[in-house]
């Protein structure tokens, strides 16, 4: 690099504020950018009233406390402190408590100045632009106080989008470098199922944003990205869309990683992925066996995680693709059985009964056979010692018998298993379940391919499976995450961190990075090309490669994890941390 900042400065609305993706990416790698930058600073917005138990405030240093006296007597409030995440990097909260007095002019100027169309905008807007301009005047007069330093700003979306239109207009000698994540309107386009990348080039940017009501943070985002000294994407598939919309190429792509240093070895992912199976295989248990019978111990477990976004997140194509592998694996009688979990969030009213008393007489027939346990034992152990053959040992007494019967007859159900873990509000109207019921995954006995819709947050304390997210992930053999619009996607990175093989596609931003980048032999991480391709095409690529993954046996499926998680090693942010220095370089030269 031919220049560094001597400040970094890194505004985000989710800056010690989980609201979605952003946070993973500014606190996963908090500790690498510490190591580039020792005065490495991330501002964030300040919530009054509101607990925020990852952050610890203490005394600013000099340089930061004399810009905080100045933006006291602005009416902005800014608090200094401890973002507990790895690194621990010093941070800035900021809350524009009278700033918001002139919220009217602050918009009106954005329109004079850069056409921010604002016009109509709730407080889902003018709260972050409100901030950002608070952020763009706290950095702009720190520069002023430390002119003889070299000073960046980085600013993730539209949300922070008004501190470089701020630090812009007053000419601030600050390097800024500006990131959106997804474009608003791209988003809003492919989330009304129309075909986003058969139309990019071919309408008005502008005109398509009034129709999405979304000109406020349109015109917000391409202001920003036009005024940036660099413009930034997270991947090659947003750097499209983004040059399409907002009228800029990407100057550099910023991908997506994760701390590897945080998930375990090989050797501790064998481990977990046995453990937490036996769990999940409990509740598959107790949710399929009442009503119908299979070997547990020929059952592969498939899943998909991430937002109720039916098409964005490729759950329609998933489901099609399963049920075209049910036709295969019945059109050749096959006795393995494919669970494939729905972990996607959606508004409930309570786990149904049935599974909840399905639950409790299977934990009645595991304590029987647990208190019967030494008896058994002991009766084995005198056989073995005594020299008798053991094949003619009656280890069970009538009692025994008599109780494990009766506990059995109780668990057993007439009809089929649900296809949802929970009553959901609307569930006549629900995408999920009318595509289950369109495809014919009806959970039928002969099915070799069974869905479970799991639509409540994976806590560890859900009722049913009480696992966390990871340890969901880690308990499965394969995730799909076919992805319509994704401008990155974590979720096939993360399950491949965690030793489990994925598959994805080249429309997601992560999907066509690790195509470019990794081997053609290497299977762990599937790439299913999408761009250009029909769903039909898609659903049959998918359903071909999750069939090929049910064939493999042990040693193959053992082989593919161990591909997984040496293709995760790619995205740590060891590796990718480089891409944000040159960022900031590139920005320091346009000062």
């Amino acid at each position: 690099m031919d220049k560094k900042a001597d400040y970094l400065f890194e505004a985000s609305w989710e800056v010690c504020n989980k609201v979605g993706g952003i946070y993973t990416v500014l606190m996963s790698k908090a500790e690498k950018m510490i190591e580039n930058y020792p005065n490495y600073i991330p501002v964030g917005p300040f919530f009054p009233g509101k607990s925020v138990p990852e952050f610890i405030e203490k005394p600013a240093s000099k340089e930061i406390r004399s810009v905080f006296d100045l933006m006291a007597s602005r009416g902005i409030e800014c608090h200094y402190g401890k973002w507990l995440v790895k690194g621990e990097p010093d941070v800035v909260l900021i809350f524009p408590r009278h700033l918001y007095d002139a919220t009217e002019d602050l918009l009106a100027g954005l329109w004079q100045d850069f056409g921010v169309d604002s016009y109509g905008s709730g407080s889902d807007y003018t709260d972050p632009v409100v901030w950002s301009t608070a952020v763009g005047m706290f950095i702009d007069e720190f520069a002023k106080q430390n002119s003889d330093k070299k000073i960046v700003g980085h600013f993730h979306e539209w949300l922070a989008g008004a501190a470089i239109l701020y630090l812009k207009k007053h000419k601030a000698k600050v390097g800024t470098v500006f990131t959106t994540h997804a474009t608003m309107l791209g988003r809003s386009i492919a989330g009304s199922g129309k075909d986003l990348y058969s139309m990019l080039g071919n309408f008005n940017p502008a005109e398509e944003a009034k129709k999405h009501g979304v000109s406020n943070k349109f015109t917000m985002e391409k202001a920003s990205a036009q005024n940036a000294g660099c413009f930034t994407t997270v991947s090659e598939i947003t750097g499209m869309e983004a040059q399409a919309i907002l009228g800029r190429k990407p100057d550099v792509l910023l991908p997506n990683g994760l701390d590897m240093e945080n998930f375990p070895s090989y050797e501790e992912v064998a481990y977990e992925h046995k453990i937490k199976r036996t769990k999940i295989k409990e509740m598959i248990a107790f949710y399929f066996l009442p009503y119908q019978s299979f070997d547990l111990e020929d059952t592969l477990i498939y899943y998909i995680f991430g937002r109720y976004e039916y098409r964005n997140k490729g759950i329609d194509v998933f489901t099609k693709s399963l049920a075209e592998l049910n036709r295969r694996l019945k059109a050749e009688k096959s006795k393995k059985t494919i669970i494939a979990f729905y972990w996607i969030p959606a508004w409930t009213k309570g786990i149904r009964q049935e599974l909840l008393e399905n639950k409790a007489y299977f934990g009645e027939i595991n304590d029987s056979i647990y208190n019967h346990m030494d008896s058994i034992k002991q009766k084995l152990l005198s056989w073995i010692i005594s020299g008798q053959d053991i094949s003619k040992i009656n280890l069970f007494d009538q009692e025994f018998l008599l109780e494990t019967r009766r506990l059995g007859a109780n668990f057993k159900k007439q009809g089929t298993p649900p296809l949802c873990t929970h009553h959901l509000n609307g569930e006549e109207q629900d995408e999920i379940i009318n595509g289950f019921m369109q495809a014919g995954l009806t959970n039928q006995p002969d099915d070799r391919v069974k869905v479970v819709f799991h639509p409540a947050y994976l806590t560890g304390t859900d009722g049913l499976l009480d696992l966390k997210y990871y340890d969901a992930m880690v308990s499965g053999h394969l995730g799909v995450y076919p992805s319509y619009y994704e401008p990155w996607g974590y979720t096939p990175l993360e399950s491949a961190a965690w030793g489990v093989p994925a598959i994805t596609t080249d429309l997601a931003g992560f999907g066509m990075w690790i195509n470019a980048s990794k081997k053609k032999e290497d299977k762990g991480i599937v790439v299913i090309p999408r761009l250009g391709k029909s769903d039909a095409q898609v659903v049959n690529d998918i359903a071909t490669a999750m069939y090929e993954y049910s064939q493999l046996d042990r040693r193959g499926r053992v082989e593919r994890k161990i591909n997984a998680k040496e293709l995760s090693k790619l995205a740590d942010w060891g590796n990718l941390i480089r891409c944000y220095l040159d960022a900031h370089s590139f920005a320091l030269r346009k000062i």
